[in-house]
């Protein structure tokens, strides 16, 4: 079974946290990975500038940033893979919203779906739609196309 814990940083809480990691955990599911835990952030911009900047070395912010951890543990529910953290800048994911036409709420899914591969290992050079990464993104959405998080 899988799970995910979610927080937030520099912003009010949002009331669809709970509906966020429960995506998360169906995203992991149709990828087929198993005993997977990840934390999702949420945050404001002005936090997410300071995560590229330390981490990327690129000024401003981003949409969003994965962080694996990749360590296997063992824990009270058994063998457990630590993933790692998902981070996505609200005020980002709805500029790209507008910006491509998108609902707030697939862009959020595209977001989510977009760190949970990057914990899996997968990655892409540049943002073109046929980059595998990024049509594994877009396949993974069509099969949850049903879900919502807003």
């Amino acid at each position: 079974m899988n799970a995910v814990a979610v927080d937030y940083r520099d912003m009010e809480e949002p009331a669809w946290l709970e509906r966020a990691a429960a995506f998360a955990v169906r995203a992991m599911d149709a990828l087929g990975l198993e005993d997977w835990d990840l934390s999702l952030y949420f945050c404001g911009e002005d936090f997410m500038a300071g995560l590229n900047a330390e981490y990327r070395g690129k000024d401003g912010p981003t949409d969003v940033l994965s962080f694996s951890l990749g360590e296997r543990r063992d824990g009270e529910n058994g063998r457990r893979y630590i993933a790692g953290d998902v981070v996505i800048c609200l005020g980002v994911m709805e500029r790209n919203a507008a910006e491509y036409g998108a609902s707030r709420d697939e862009e959020l899914r595209r977001l989510i779906a977009h760190g949970v591969l990057h914990l899996s290992g997968m990655d892409h050079a540049t943002n073109e739609p046929d980059e595998p990464m990024l049509a594994r993104q877009e396949a993974l959405l069509s099969t949850l196309a049903e879900e919502t998080i807003f």
